[in-house]
């Protein structure tokens, strides 16, 4: 009977382990999920934090990145020329009459550009839709645009093919916001951002030939 009453004894100890056991089960898992997410936004700090460092580190070791993105964007590749003194010209190139040709056309581009800043000064309602498709005929100011650029070694290209497609889209822009419906006067905010047109198209042409100043 003894036997018997500590068989039955182990036997109920046993079943009322086992029915906890799902609830030390649960306890554990849900450590573990704490854990877990602890440890992820831990890494995930700590991932910022390094992120934050090494553009600071980008920031203070290149300082000129910012000069950079004057002529052109910023990447793992060759970002071709970044300042007009570092230009390397081929003398012979540059002193043939189709360069010096281009070269005298692209100065006169920019001169009329402040001919038309002068026009607008006057009459903030002028019209300089004519006066840009008459004088610059896209396909010829590109030719002459192209031409200069063809005395630049490839390097320098890099830089002045993106001077010149800054000048191509400058003028597109300006050419839309010289748009005005017949009959309504030009607002004091459409003038100045004809002025900031005007202003960024004069500074794309003047950043392009200064590549090519003696």
């Amino acid at each position: 009977m003894k036997f018997a009453s500590t068989l039955v004894t182990t036997t109920l100890l046993a079943s009322s382990a086992h029915g906890f056991t799902p609830a030390l089960n649960a306890v554990g898992r849900n450590s573990m999920v704490l854990n877990a997410e602890k440890s992820t936004t831990t890494t995930r700090g700590d991932f910022l934090a390094q992120a934050a460092s090494g553009m600071m580190m980008v920031v203070v070791g290149f300082p000129g990145m910012a000069r950079a993105a004057k002529y052109g964007a910023i990447g793992a590749g060759p970002t071709g020329v970044l300042d007009p003194k570092d230009a390397i010209i081929d003398d012979e190139i540059f002193n043939s009459s189709n360069v010096q040709n281009a070269l005298k056309a692209v100065k006169q581009y920019a001169a009329m550009v402040g001919e038309m800043k002068s026009s607008l000064a006057s009459n903030s309602q002028v019209n300089l839709g004519p006066y840009l498709r008459k004088e610059f005929d896209f396909s010829k100011l590109r030719s002459s645009l192209n031409d200069l650029n063809s005395a630049f070694d490839e390097e320098t290209q890099r830089g002045t093919d993106r001077l010149i497609r800054g000048i191509m889209q400058d003028l597109t822009e300006l050419e839309t916001a010289n748009a005005q419906k017949e009959g309504i006067e030009r607002s004091e905010r459409r003038v100045a951002n004809m002025n900031a047109k005007l202003d960024k198209l004069q500074t794309a042409f003047n950043d392009l030939l200064a590549f090519a100043a003696p």
